[in-house]
């Protein structure tokens, strides 16, 4: 596993010393425990930044995916006792519209991995065991391995620690990074879906998947070093930020935080003396007249129309 990760070990610790000389030697933070924190936040961002074309693609996928409702609903009720038909007829229709349904789970894989590595690199520097750039950086290694924040040791896991205060920090971390999951969920389901969406098995699903992920990830986040737990909190914290931006500015149709985006367009528009903006309703596609070709009668002569 360590082999075929070696190249993630080096990216990931390579992004992390470039974030540590960073703060310590250009804006000249002395204290290890915070460079190395800064260094954890400043991986998030590279990573999320090279993920903003994914983030749109995923914003497309989802409103691709709200216009299908109906024909989806369509398509169970028709389909009610036949899943292999239904499950067909859907991909053709996934196929026909261009859309994928599984690239709003994109960013989150792709996340996956990074935060795999900077799992084994953290674990491996509370080990001892040098993972990645560290291993031509000794000198790096032992401050990343000494490196605490609020008496911590980022390298430490909730069940690992010796100290009732690094087991407090580990709590409170992993506390805010399922809540901020719970509440960036919640947010999208209660502003910026129709209504149409929050019906159905597959709205269900989303609701349970809001309760029960949390739950997940407090379990998997008492294993993890404080670091990872960190890296994790503050993607949170992006994404939650990625959305109040789409559903304040970019919301779906149809949904309460459109008609919260009309309201502060009308209001704006009141105080300049504009005209009232319309909302964008979508017009029905107006059918091409049909040529109608009028048969010419036939000229006959007049033998035959004497034998008619």
């Amino acid at each position: 596993m360590d082999t075929i990760l070696a190249p993630l070990y080096y990216l990931v610790s390579w992004i992390m010393i470039g974030w540590h000389w960073v703060f310590e030697q250009l804006i000249g933070i002395s204290h290890d425990g915070v460079n190395w924190a800064l260094a954890i936040i400043g991986l998030v961002v590279v990573i999320r930044i090279l993920l903003i074309p994914l983030f749109v693609r995923q914003i497309k996928s989802q409103r691709k995916m709200q216009i299908l409702q109906p024909q989806l609903r369509e398509l169970q009720k028709k389909y009610k006792g036949d899943r292999e038909r239904l499950q067909q007829e859907m991909m053709k229709l996934y196929k026909d519209t261009g859309t994928n349904p599984f690239s709003s789970c994109l960013p989150i894989l792709l996340q996956a991995p990074f935060l795999f590595a900077l799992f084994r690199v953290l674990d491996g520097v509370a080990k001892g065991h040098e993972r990645g750039a560290f291993t031509s950086q000794p000198e790096l290694f032992e401050s990343a391995g000494h490196a605490q924040i609020f008496g911590a040791r980022l390298a430490d896991t909730f069940l690992g620690a010796d100290s009732i205060n690094t087991r407090i920090i580990a709590a409170v971390m992993v506390v805010l990074m399922c809540a901020t999951q719970f509440i960036t969920q919640r947010q999208i389901m209660r502003k910026n879906m129709p209504k149409e969406a929050l019906e159905g098995p597959f709205a269900q699903q989303q609701k349970i998947l809001l309760y029960v992920l949390p739950l997940v990830f407090a379990f998997s986040g008492v294993y993890f070093p404080l670091g990872t737990v960190l890296y994790w909190l503050t993607s949170n914290l992006w994404t939650m930020g990625q959305q109040l931006y789409v559903i304040r500015r970019m919301p779906a149709p149809g949904t309460e935080a459109e008609k919260a985006h009309q309201r502060r367009l009308e209001e704006k528009a009141r105080k300049k003396g504009d005209p009232l903006p319309t909302p964008d309703i979508a017009q029905p596609v107006a059918e091409e007249p049909t040529e109608v070709v009028r048969r010419q009668p036939k000229k006959t002569t007049r033998s035959q129309r004497k034998k008619k």
